[in-house]
């Protein structure tokens, strides 16, 4: 009797065993068509919402380009700027700054802050800068430079209205790179003793977590006390130039920063941030026309100084690679597609006219050089970096375009010192970079996020998946 209930109960758990697996299956068979379902209609809602939203983005998709017509204050259009830009400008400025020449950065890294106490701190590694030894760049880099150019009374290439601003350089201007101080810029690039090199290509300008009230206050001190934002009634071009230089080299600041961001700190992955992107530039058509203009405004300062950089001697000590430097400068500045699309890219001649524009220049001049001074507040060592590079470029583009007057005073050439012209290559480089992945990406990211397409999305799908779990969960018990 026992040995028979005994097969009878265990036959009984073994009937319970099978069922129990049987429903297991059918358990995760659930889990996983309820999954399948949740992506199917998570991918449901992005689509729907990306291609039927509201009128907005309809709007968007019919509207690639938005900025279309000459860029304000400048004389080039801005399909012209991204076609010369794609095809000529930014594969050379590519090729370029990775030569030796223009890879070798000589700057004054630490620096006290004149106007505070600098309470930056950087949470990344990133933020650091790798110092180049001596022995790495190129020797005549070492070499004592000149400290300024005889005159021999070069004749200005065009007469001109004595009111007007002349456009040319000397073309026999260069002789040897020079030591002499930016009148623009607020360090004394002649003081050799607390500067040091850095190779650019070992440092990119990038995402390094530099943020908060320290780097709020240097943009803050720049905008407020420098270069105030000009009424909406404001005609006297001169004051805006400023604003938009300094806004449209933020604008492409904010660029290279979302272009190269940490998104992924724990697994050190770096990728495009478009939202940010988004947030910083593209939502603010000023801040894109802005960083067009000041494109076009260093391009016209790097074509009217075309003669003394394609005569200059880009020396390293390698025979090759100086060859190369020299044969892309002419290619760059010589360009046939360069020169019939975009002969004069802004009209410096228009500005500091009437009897005002002594004083309005010299009041820019003041207040451009505070700005630099401010790039020693900054508590970002590698933000310091590209700082002082871009601002010591725009510098250089404001003394070509607006410090050399061959026609008052003809025994005056441009002198530019050999940092500058590093300087001024690869703020254009920079700009380059900016505009080409605001054309690209510009109109993609504007159809999916000024149609409001994102965040509802994304709102939609939670709510959507908190309804899936409350009503299917239940159901699938544990297996949910």
């Amino acid at each position: 009797m026992e040995n028979g209930f005994q097969k009878k109960k265990k036959k009984e758990e073994d009937v319970k065993v099978k069922e129990n697996r049987k429903w297991k299956k059918k358990g995760w068979g659930r889990v996983v068509g309820a999954v399948v379902v949740a992506l199917l209609a998570i991918g449901f809602v992005f689509v729907f919402n990306v291609f039927f939203n509201d009128s907005k983005s309809c709007r968007c998709s019919q509207d690639q380009q938005k900025y279309t017509g000459i860029v304000e204050d400048c004389c080039c259009d801005y399909e012209t700027v991204e076609s010369i830009n794609e095809e000529v400008l930014y594969p050379l400025l590519q090729k370029l700054v990775t030569t030796p020449f223009f890879r070798y950065f000589k700057v004054k890294l630490w620096c006290d802050c004149p106007f505070w106490p600098d309470d930056g701190m950087c949470r990344l590694r990133d933020c650091s800068v790798c110092e180049c030894p001596e022995n790495e760049f190129p020797e005549p880099f070492r070499k004592p430079l000149h400290r300024g150019l005889k005159s021999d009374n070069p004749v200005c290439q065009e007469g001109k209205p004595q009111s007007t601003v002349d456009r040319t350089l000397d073309s026999r201007a260069f002789r040897g790179w020079i030591e002499t101080d930016n009148p623009w810029t607020n360090d004394d690039e002649t003081d050799n003793g607390e500067m040091t090199y850095v190779n650019l290509q070992l440092n990119p300008e990038r995402y390094t977590g530099y943020s908060g009230p320290s780097a709020r206050r240097i943009w803050d001190a720049v905008y407020s006390e420098n270069c105030p934002k000009y009424s909406s009634g404001e005609i006297c071009q001169e004051k805006k130039v400023l604003y938009k230089l300094i806004s449209g080299l933020h604008s492409s600041i904010s660029v290279h920063i979302a272009a190269d961001y940490l998104l992924d700190e724990a697994n050190n992955l770096w990728g495009q941030n478009l939202e940010l992107l988004y947030n910083r530039v593209l939502k603010y058509p000023d801040r894109v026309q802005n960083l067009y203009f000041t494109f076009l405004f260093v391009l016209r300062a790097v074509t009217k100084a075309t003669d003394y950089l394609e005569q200059a001697e880009y020396d390293t000590g390698n025979k090759v690679e100086d060859s190369k430097t020299q044969f892309l400068m002419k290619q760059l500045l010589s360009n046939p597609k360069l020169q019939a699309a975009c002969p004069l890219p802004f009209d410096e001649a228009k500005l500091w006219q009437g009897q005002s524009g002594p004083q309005l220049k010299q009041q820019t001049q003041k207040q451009f050089r505070n700005i630099s001074a401010l790039m020693d507040c900054v508590g970002c060592e590698k933000c310091r970096l590209w700082g002082k590079l871009q601002v010591l470029g725009l510098g250089t583009a404001l003394k070509i375009l607006f410090s050399v007057d061959g026609h008052n005073h003809p025994d005056q050439p441009v002198q530019l010192q050999r940092n500058e012209v590093i300087a001024l290559l690869n703020l254009l480089n920079r700009l380059s970079e900016s505009v080409k992945l605001v054309h690209e990406k510009g109109p993609s990211i504007e159809k999916i996020l000024e149609g409001g397409i994102v965040e509802p999305a994304a709102q939609k799908i939670t709510k959507w998946l908190r309804t899936w779990k409350s009503t299917i969960g239940p159901r699938l018990g544990k297996h949910f």
